[in-house]
């Protein structure tokens, strides 16, 4: 088992040599960000890319990659700890707690093969985390909140200012909503991809370690992965692209609960992941993400943009229907129990009720 003392080095395995059908995506390129000049332009290519591309890519948001390494380094000896160990920190996820252990092979995927992948979630409840840790991540706890907070200021902070500019709201409107000190579901993310033997891929037959969806939040970060597996759909098009991994950068996606208070003028975007391509399929892939969600108290109705009624999108489906507007804890609750139903075929979950007016999409 891996100690503290030897977390300071991490290798990222080369990237593919293959010739995908790579994604075109804007940056956001946030040395640009702080004049009003600099605020405008990147609002401008921001609400942009979140309308035609749903994802897009941030550079120059003040993280040094060590300390981005060394969040990887950490993730790889939690997955290193045995699995009796990890199973300590299960949460009662069949009722929608998620933050903790999700151990691999709860659900079912193409050909009957059960998944591979693992999922280790740290919440900050008043810019802490409370939740019980395992030894390994609790002697760094104070360096795993210094650096989800950065997250929060560096990258999420200036996101959410820019969306309120472009929707034409006031500039803290979606900060004062995600205040670091105030309770939500945000939560940092080390996730492991199995690798699968030649044997287990045939027999998924359509080659996805998990189908499309959509994420619950507002915006989710992922950092740099050099194992291709990532697949967007395109709005504009309907195309499934591969999300190439760039240099020193975040991949970042808008989600449902920006969506609903835009009245679907952002979309929640579609996404999936694949298994790698054959030079990529033996080793394991490691992931580092943030999935920022507002305070559980927020109410998910179509904000008072004027942007938004010139452009008419004043409601939501929830308003439209005319059913009652979950709030954000409500409707995380909801989904994470659709989510993680043990046992599952994905397929099975499609088209299923989370909340009314709202059903659950999984999407090849």
């Amino acid at each position: 088992m891996p100690s503290a003392t030897h977390l300071y080095q991490y290798s990222h395995v080369q990237e593919t040599k293959e010739n995908l059908d790579w994604a075109d995506l804007p940056t956001i390129d946030l040395a640009k960000y702080g004049t009003p000049a600099g605020n405008k332009e990147l609002a401008d290519t921001l609400i942009e890319a979140i309308r035609t591309k749903g994802f897009f890519y941030v550079t120059n948001f003040g993280i040094a990659q060590e300390r981005v390494d060394r969040q990887f380094a950490l993730g790889q000896a939690f997955y290193e700890l045995p699995l009796e160990e990890k199973e300590k920190y299960t949460p009662d996820l069949d009722n929608g707690n998620y933050n903790g252990y999700r151990p691999a092979g709860r659900r079912i995927m193409g050909g009957g093969v059960a998944d591979k992948t693992e999922v280790w979630n740290m919440a900050t409840n008043d810019g802490r985390i409370t939740q019980p840790l395992p030894k390994l991540l609790n002697e760094n706890k104070g360096e795993i909140e210094e650096f989800a907070k950065d997250l929060h200021d560096r990258v999420l902070d200036p996101l959410n200012h820019l969306i309120a500019l472009a929707l034409e709201l006031p500039e803290d409107f979606f900060t004062n909503v995600h205040k670091w000190e105030t309770h939500d579901e945000s939560h940092l993310r080390y996730m492991k991809y199995s690798k699968f033997s030649e044997e287990e891929i045939e027999k998924l037959g359509d080659g996805l370690w998990s189908y499309g969806h959509t994420d619950l939040g507002t915006i989710t970060l992922l950092f740099r992965q050099p194992v291709a597996a990532l697949q967007i759909k395109d709005h504009a098009t309907g195309q499934w692209k591969w999300a190439k991994p760039l240099d020193a950068s975040l991949t970042v996606n808008t989600c449902d609960a920006l969506s609903f208070l835009t009245g679907g003028y952002i979309k929640s975007t579609i996404h999936r992941v694949s298994v790698p391509p054959k030079d990529q399929r033996h080793v394991d892939r490691l992931g580092l993400l943030y999935f920022a969600r507002p305070q559980n108290d927020l109410v998910l109705k179509t904000v008072d943009s004027p942007l938004l009624k010139r452009e008419g999108f004043t409601q939501n489906e929830f308003e439209q229907g005319g059913h009652p507007v979950p709030n954000m804890g409500e409707f995380t609750k909801s989904k994470q129990m659709w989510q993680q139903q043990r046992g599952k075929t994905y397929r099975s979950d499609h088209g299923q009720v989370i909340v009314p007016g709202f059903e659950g999409k999984i999407i090849n």
